[in-house]
């Protein structure tokens, strides 16, 4: 039986992470998976099953709640539908093979590099190293998005979040995208490629997990009581992203990338916050 103040957690946990979704053109996965974790541990379940649990059905979450911010931002510029799908389409096989390492190979490595990696990309965006639109490093061209698209898919399906964190900044960096070109483009890029991590964490938990209402690793439980929540609060997310400043739109997300840098290597500052309560 499903107490209320879970439900009431879990709602809380739509909310917020809905928000940042269509804000900042994350999945909203960073704040899922920890909080998802933490409740499903505070109500008994196994850590390392609640971790995969998190883990698949945050994926699962942000394919409806990313395309309900993708929704808004392609209504204010339609020039970021095709290098979104175009990414999208290989960040679906990346993603397929994450869901699957995931449940295989120890992360622990991975994440302290991407925390590293994070830290940098912050930097940049706060420096100012790149100026966005003044040119491009790298060519967008199938091959550059390839690339870009597997290895980002990878991420997304090895650490359950939706990759617009590192896809938003490297957009802007590498290529050259303004601020809200990259996140309209993550919007949709990580709504497409969740698919394939949702699947794979199907796959690996069909016959594992034993918790009720679930389609492998996917709880459709909260899978529902947050999609309720997230889905409404990306589209005013997406909306809120045209009207605040770039510049402070910018320094929000550099502060995101120093969250998961610090949460990647091993300290998580809102499980941290969470347990003093």
């Amino acid at each position: 039986m499903v107490s209320i103040s879970f439900l009431i957690g879990l709602a809380m946990i739509g909310i917020v992470a809905g928000f940042a979704s269509g804000l900042l053109g994350v999945g909203g996965g960073f704040l899922m998976v920890p909080l998802q974790y933490f409740l499903l541990t505070s109500s008994g379940v196994n850590p390392d099953l609640a971790m995969m649990v998190s883990l698949g059905t945050s994926l699962a979450i942000i394919i409806p709640t990313a395309s309900s911010g993708a929704y808004e931002h392609q209504k204010k510029n339609r020039d970021i539908v095709r290098p979104g799908m175009l990414l999208g389409v290989f960040g679906i096989f990346g993603s397929f093979c994450g869901g699957l390492l995931a449940n295989v190979v120890p992360s622990d490595i991975l994440r302290f590099i991407f925390g590293i990696l994070l830290f940098i990309v912050a930097v940049d965006m706060l420096v100012g190293f790149k100026r966005e639109g003044n040119g491009t490093r790298v060519p967008f061209t199938k091959f550059t998005a390839m690339a870009f698209g597997i290895s980002i898919g990878l991420i997304s399906g090895l650490l359950g979040v939706g990759g617009g964190v590192f896809a938003v900044p490297l957009l802007s960096i590498l290529f050259g995208f303004t601020l809200r070109e990259a996140i309209g483009t993550s919007s949709i890029f990580i709504a497409i490629t969740a698919i394939g991590g949702v699947i794979s964490y199907i796959i690996s938990g069909y016959g594992v997990n034993p918790m009720p209402y679930s389609l492998g690793y996917v709880s459709l439980v909260n899978w529902f009581a947050i999609l309720v929540f997230s889905v409404p609060m990306a589209r005013i997310g997406a909306k809120s992203a045209y009207k605040l400043p770039e510049k402070r739109l910018k320094h929000v997300f550099a502060i995101i990338l120093f969250y998961m840098g610090i949460k990647m290597m091993g300290f998580d500052p809102i499980m941290f916050l969470v347990g003093l309560l």
